[in-house]
Parts: C-alpha cells; structure tokens; sequence
C-alpha cells in the first residue's frame, strides 16, 4: 500500500511541477520593471526625423517637476497630427533602459510665442577648438592632449532621470570601452570623453562616483569625465549643437555625440539618441569580431 501510495503522489508532483513552473514564469513577466505616468502638456515642437515631440509638460507626481523636454513617440499618426500650440494628455512609460509616451490625446490648442532656433553645427573636417576643462581629478585639460588618437566626446549630467537620455549615452560608452579593450590598441583606439552640463551639481567627485556606475575597474587613462566653469561648459556646448537650460533641480536638454579624429577634426556628430556603439566603432574602422 505505501509504495502504491508513494507512486500516486509521485505521478501528481510530476503532473503539477511544469504548471507550477509556468505560474513563475507568468509572474516573473508581470513584475517586468514597466512603471507609467499620466503626462500632460504643450507641444513646443515635433522632431519627425527623430520621432520626438517636445512638450512643455506639467509636474509628473513622483516622478519628474513639471519642464520642457523631448519624448519618444511611438505612435506614426501622432508624429504627422501634433503641432506647436497643442494641448495632449499621454501615458509616459519608462521600462528599464527605454521611455517613450503613447496613449496620446490632443486636448486643445493655444499659442505658445515660440520661435525655431538655427544651430550652425560643425561640419566634419573643421578642426575642433582647444577646450578647456576640469576633470576628475579635479585637473585641468584640454582637448588638444588627446591629438594621436581618434577622441569620442559627449555629453550628460549625472541626475538625468530618463533612462533613453543620459543613462543610455553612458551605457552606450561603457560599451564602446568595453569593446576596444579586447582589440589590440592602436592608433584607431578612440580615447572616450563625458562632460556633465551640471556645472552645479557635478563637481570632479561626483563625477569619480558616477563613472564606477559604468567602469570595472575604474580607470581614467581611456575614458575621462570633465566638468568646468559655466562660461566652459556654455562654449563647448554651443559649439558641438547641445542646447540645455535648467529647470528646477533638472535641466533640459538635446543630445549630442561627436567623433573626433587623431588631428583634432571632427568626422561626426551623432544627434539624438538613435545611435548605438556599433555606429562609432564601424566609423572608427574597428571590428569586433563578434557581429
């Protein structure tokens, strides 16, 4: 009798284990880290390339003061139906290293006074100025130290809440840096350069803390952070196209990448968020060997 009763039981545990797996993978799905945010706003202006749309929005209650700033737009009718002046209500999603608004309403329209700016950008082969910087080592630099080799320079602040903002451009160097660190070096080994536009907040040790988020181990012989003065930071920005303005304890801002090469010549500005590591390391004529 006990053997056929342990027989029985053992035939049910194998029936309900693969259900029982399948419950925790189900509920493992439904814990995906997906987190969303009622958005209400102005449009201030649509980037149809980009897929973007600025909105001069409303505080987001937990989340993020009410500012101006660019969105992911997911939804292709919304990109060609919103204009500057509309009033939308959205869903913000954030969902680990993405965010984007979807579920939008057009509301009503008013008129917000804004006029287009015209960057005049730098075009590849202008030879970049010699900035000066502070890094963080709390040292003064320049751009021109890093002549010999190709230099890859950009930008962020170290509390960017968006995770497809800053956190992606860090994301995006410690890839690349993890990349050429199994090539052999050479004189196509690109030096890697983060400047923060937090001049108040992102002081050289700040800086130090933020870089172990993204370097194992951290060392600064092949990628560097800088900060500097306003009126440095003002100068290098405007140059390369980096528009930002402080909100709040936030600061709103456009993204900009830029590939410099060995003579100090610009070969390309990488706009927005779109590209990833594999575009600087082809137009650095590098492989990898595993793509």
């Amino acid at each position: 009798m006990n053997r056929k009763l342990y027989g029985a039981m053992f035939k049910i545990c194998l029936i309900h284990i693969p259900v029982f797996i399948a419950f925790l993978l189900l509920t493992g799905c439904r814990n995906s880290p997906r987190s969303e945010f009622d958005l209400t706003g102005t449009v201030v202006s649509v980037n149809r390339d980009l897929g973007q749309v600025t909105l001069e929005h409303e505080e987001i209650p937990g989340y993020m003061d009410a500012m101006t700033m660019p969105f992911n737009v997911r939804e292709d009718w919304a990109l060609s139906a919103l204009s500057p002046g509309q009033r939308v209500e959205a869903t913000l999603v954030v969902l680990q290293d993405r965010s984007w608004i979807e579920n939008i309403r057009i509301s009503g329209s008013e008129s917000t006074g804004e006029t287009g700016e015209t960057l005049l950008l730098p075009q590849p082969g202008d030879v970049v100025p010699d900035f000066g910087l502070l890094n963080q080592d709390d040292r003064r630099i320049h751009l021109h130290q890093y002549r010999g080799r190709p230099l890859v320079l950009t930008f962020i602040y170290t509390r960017c809440p968006l995770p497809d903002y800053c956190p992606l451009t860090s994301g995006n160097f410690a890839a690349i840096h993890h990349a050429v660190k199994s090539l052999p070096q050479s004189d196509k080994t690109p030096y890697l350069l983060t400047i923060s536009f937090d001049t108040d907040f992102d002081t050289p040790s700040v800086l130090r803390e933020y870089a172990a988020r993204y370097m194992r181990p951290v060392r600064f012989d092949q990628w560097a952070f800088a900060t500097g003065s306003p009126e440095e930071i003002r100068e290098i920005a405007g140059y390369f196209g980096l528009v930002y303005k402080k909100e709040s304890d936030q600061i709103v801002h456009s993204l900009v990448t830029a590939l410099i090469d060995a003579d100090g010549a610009l070969i390309r500005l990488y706009q927005g968020n779109q590209w990833r590591p594999d575009d600087v390391m082809k137009d650095l004529g590098l492989e990898t060997g595993g793509r």
